[in-house]
């Protein structure tokens, strides 16, 4: 990254140029919002604690893999913390009035990939989150620390781990 005489600048133009990447991201392992967000701006923030001014040449890469393990480590204390409320709520929930029938069920099956995914060992859950918000496989190999010529085999493998995890999911009624 070319420096200019304000360091804060090149901080700015790598945030502008690489928030709507890094909010992707987030988004596929946590859905569109708030949370997708947070955990995109965490990861520009601890960027900045590990960095300060002085940007490394390929700061893509160290983002993309921090937005993923904020999202996904966001995601499972999610979990927990519903988990913890359906153990302790006596009843479930009533839904929300008019709500669609298609909705909830698309919200369902959301919200058990979502599980599902975190279930999965984490470096196959980063790939899946990072390949499907669009990175490229020598971006997501830059990410993980990989050679570029192995992605293509994990993902599938990470594919076929959640497919597995889907499927035994719904044998066990969760």
């Amino acid at each position: 990254m070319t420096r200019t005489a304000d360091p804060g600048a090149d901080f700015d133009a790598l945030f502008l140029a690489q928030w709507p990447k890094v909010v992707r991201i987030a988004q596929r392992v946590l859905g569109p919002g708030a949370m997708a967000e947070d955990a995109a701006q965490e990861a520009f923030l601890a960027f900045h604690r590990r960095f300060g001014d002085q940007l490394p040449d390929r700061p893509g890469p160290w983002l993309y893999a921090a937005a993923t393990h904020l999202a996904l480590n966001a995601l499972r204390a999610e979990q927990r913390r519903d988990r913890r409320e359906r153990r302790d709520a006596a009843t479930a929930p009533a839904p929300a009035p008019g709500d669609p029938a298609a909705e909830l069920v698309e919200r369902e099956a959301r919200d058990e990939l979502r599980a599902a995914l975190s279930r999965l060992r984490p470096q196959s859950a980063a790939i899946l989150a990072m390949r499907y918000a669009g990175l490229r496989y020598q971006e997501v190999a830059q990410a993980l620390g990989l050679p570029a010529d192995q992605v293509g085999t994990r993902l599938r493998r990470a594919e076929l781990a959640l497919r597995k995890e889907l499927e035994h999911a719904s044998s066990q009624g969760r």
